[in-house]
């Protein structure tokens, strides 16, 4: 194990040692990653042992118009010991629909026992892009408030493929993956210009967490995921949750530079499970003057078999 992590390791310093790697957000973004693995990581796929079935809803900026909001739902399950399956959806919209784009993606995760306690998961996943901009929506500032463009919407499909590693035990985990290998370009300019090209690129996700017992009643969990784009800042979420009795999750985070965050979980019934998140911005863009925080909501449902109806909930 010690030689799976120096590879991981060095990959990952080996990405953000690159020339030409700057950092930041232009995927979809959660507050419960946590839970919410799947849509970032393929390798996940079956790793909860069941038929999981989970959907979130994030509405960021509340109070502004045209504010994000993003919708997640997944599907993934064992189809034997060692392969997974998935199908996730994320739909990101802002600015009333005027930008909307939707991922469509299927995932394949194959998992090797590395000891009795742990296990290293292989993911891959392929899937597509929908970018629908509606450019009627769009406005300059002048005077006349005269619409930049009348032409109709923009909508342009590409497929894309992603990869992910994830290893686990009953306490630990550790997930690097890349949702999208391949580099979009839209808005190609006449004259070469790329100033005027909007590109998607390629995002790599570094995610972790530990599991600390401190009573039969009491689990206490830190994690924390990194989130690094070419050409933008770093974004890094950290973490702390507390599970009284299997059944009630409360704990705190903070998105470096940008938000604080207070999460509520409540484990209603072996199989179901809901969660909420409120972000309140530290940044510019933070309070009431700008904006009233953001919120998320997140159910999972679990096809838990009688054989099993009995097992402790799991904290990831």
């Amino acid at each position: 194990m010690k030689k799976i992590y120096q590879i991981i390791f060095l990959i990952f310093t080996m990405v953000l040692g690159g020339q030409y790697l700057m950092f930041g957000q232009q995927d979809a973004q959660y507050t419960q990653y946590m839970y919410n693995t799947f849509s970032v990581n393929p390798a996940y796929a079956g790793s909860r042992e069941v038929l999981s079935i989970s959907a979130l809803h994030r509405s960021q900026w509340v109070g502004r118009d045209g504010a994000p909001n993003t919708q997640t739902l997944s599907v993934h399950g064992p189809s034997s010991d060692k392969v997974g399956l998935g199908l996730s959806i994320v739909h990101d919209e802002i600015g009333n629909n005027t930008n909307q784009n939707t991922y469509i993606d299927a995932a394949f995760s194959y998992t090797l026992k590395t000891s009795d306690n742990n296990k290293l998961s292989f993911g891959l996943k392929a899937g597509g892009h929908l970018l629908n901009l509606d450019f009627n929506n769009l406005r300059n500032f002048s005077a006349g408030g005269t619409a930049i463009t009348d032409s109709d919407l923009y909508k342009k499909f590409t497929p894309n493929f992603g990869a992910g590693l994830y290893y686990h035990n009953d306490q630990f985990y550790a997930g690097l993956s890349i949702p999208n290998f391949l580099q979009t370009e839209h808005f190609d300019s006449a004259d070469g210009n790329d100033n005027l090209v909007s590109v998607d690129r390629m995002t790599w996700y570094l995610i972790s967490g530990y599991v600390i017992e401190m009573s039969s009643a009491l689990k206490f969990k830190p994690a924390f995921l990194l989130k690094a784009t070419s050409g933008a800042p770093l974004q890094a979420d950290i973490s702390a949750n507390f599970l009284l009795n299997d059944k009630f999750l409360m704990g705190a985070a903070y998105r470096w530079d940008a938000a604080l965050s207070a999460l509520f979980g409540f484990q209603m019934t072996p199989e179901f499970m809901l969660g909420l998140a409120y972000d309140s911005d530290i940044s510019e863009l933070g309070g009431t003057k700008f904006n009233n925080g953001s919120f998320e909501v997140f159910l999972r449902y679990e096809f838990i078999k009688k054989d099993k109806i009995d097992l402790t909930p799991r904290f990831f």
